[in-house]
């Protein structure tokens, strides 16, 4: 993977399809930013790049992403950069309604931070996305999970523990094809193919799965009798944070999925504070599973829009 030189970046309004040899330029601006919602990394970007059409420019000193709903409308993402986004915000929505004649240009998936830079300034609106909003999770209650409120989760991981003989393994380039063949028979099972979404991820997960080390994730297997039976990657998302991109798991197997949460945790992750298990896409069923565990915080996201009237 070769370095791009700033010479080789896009600059607005030229944007450009995320390219591997992408990752160190925009890694580089994304970490500085420290950010706090989990679609600000490059993997997370680069793995669903085609389910939204991802595609990237700089604007000065400051990442601009472009992005596209199944209907082909365009939407933009948060401006990443070191000033204030102001004047890149309000650069975005213009292009977006004049050059590329959408209806109702939108920023979405923005966080608080952004928020707070604009409300000073006329002419923007502010829309909160629950369905958007991250968990975030202290990685020691994940660990420990001690207390009443984990009593539980705590008995899932020790019933499990006692009845099933298993293994904790980093993922390495020989579970891969396993890891595939977990995902193929989930899909099965939730009929991927009659969703969009869970197509998208799919593919996402192939893309994860076979660019893990290029993409520097960590990740983990469980293994029962030699055979994977869940797996999981994430990165760092900030100094102070992890975050979950993918977790799956034998779903016929009770407690397997606190397992996998609880190894992945205890083993990868118990050097930072905070776990961010992202969204719940406003699924009932992932909501509760998520709100189960007891958030330290959500982290809000807001889509943002240019003020009518």
């Amino acid at each position: 993977m070769a370095a791009r030189t700033m010479a080789d970046m896009p600059l607005f309004p030229h944007f450009r399809q995320l390219d591997p040899d992408d990752r160190d330029s925009i890694r580089e601006i994304l970490w500085a930013y420290q950010p706090e919602t989990s679609e600000l990394t490059f993997t997370n970007l680069f793995i669903w790049r085609r389910h939204y059409g991802t595609q990237w420019c700089l604007w000065r000193d400051t990442l601009l992403f472009l992005c596209s709903n199944a209907d082909g409308s365009l939407f933009g993402l948060p401006p990443v950069g070191p000033s204030v986004r102001t004047e890149a915000v309000r650069l975005l929505l213009a292009w977006l309604r004049e050059e590329k004649k959408q209806p109702q240009p939108c920023i979405a998936r923005a966080d608080i931070r952004l928020v707070q830079e604009l409300t000073a300034s006329p002419g923007f609106s502010f829309e909160p996305r629950r369905e958007h909003f991250d968990y975030v999770y202290r990685t020691n209650d994940l660990i420990q999970l001690a207390g009443r409120k984990y009593h539980g989760k705590k008995n899932h991981v020790n019933k499990f523990r006692s009845s099933c003989s298993f293994t904790y393994e980093p993922i390495t380039a020989e579970h891969v094809q396993a890891c595939l063949k977990l995902q193929d028979a989930w899909c099965d099972c939730n009929r991927c193919s009659e969703d969009m979404n869970l197509m998208g991820e799919w593919e996402a997960i192939k893309e994860l799965l076979g660019s893990s080390d290029g993409l520097a994730v960590q990740g983990g297997v469980i293994l029962i009798n030699g055979v994977v039976e869940a797996f999981t990657l994430g990165e760092l998302l900030n100094k102070e944070t992890a975050v979950v991109h993918i977790e799956k798991a034998n779903a016929q197997i009770p407690g397997l999925y606190a397992v996998m949460n609880h190894q992945f945790c205890e083993h990868a992750w118990s050097g930072v504070q905070f776990v961010n298990r992202e969204q719940d896409l406003g699924d009932e069923g992932l909501r509760q599973a998520k709100l189960s565990y007891h958030p330290e915080r959500l982290v809000e996201k807001f889509t943002i829009s240019l003020a009518t009237g």
